[in-house]
């Protein structure tokens, strides 16, 4: 999606840290060659932009890619939820974050148990408002923002 945005609007401020380095095959080693890499990427990174919806997979690489990126290199997430478009759909009427949105937390458990080292900005899968997210220097490497949970 923010490819295809990009690619639209070359004024989108989205840049792939995935596209920095060589590619690699699904049959790579992963202490060899696929762990190595990520982490290389993860270094020219200013923060981590997480989709996370009920087909997230709590996988090897995104566990590897959070843990390093969030405990080691303290990279802030902006966490994009493509299940919902608007902030009423992420929060309760007192501000708080429905059940539905901390039940996907829980399907990633290493998200959930660091986000609590780093800035973390939520926003719904909506252009305008990941484009102001994107912009937010609050949420780049070395954020003077203090570690907790953000909404625009």
């Amino acid at each position: 999606m923010l490819k295809a945005w990009k690619g639209k609007d070359g004024s989108f401020p989205f840049y792939n840290a995935h596209e920095t380095t060589y590619n690699v095959r699904d049959n790579s080693n992963w202490e060899q060659t696929l762990k190595p890499r990520l982490r290389e990427r993860l270094r020219n990174s200013k923060n981590i932009i997480l989709f996370l919806s009920s087909k997230t997979k709590n996988s090897r690489a995104l566990r590897e890619e959070i843990d390093y990126g969030v405990n080691v290199l303290k990279l802030p997430i902006i966490v994009v939820y493509p299940e919902f478009t608007t902030y009423s759909e992420l929060l309760s009427v007192n501000g708080q974050f429905k059940n539905e949105v901390t039940q996907l937390w829980d399907n990633l458990p290493i998200f959930r148990d660091s986000k609590k080292n780093i800035p973390v900005l939520h926003v719904p899968l909506n252009k305008s408002l990941l484009h102001n997210a994107l912009l937010n220097k609050g949420f780049t490497v070395q954020s003077p923002l203090e570690s907790k949970d953000y909404k625009l």
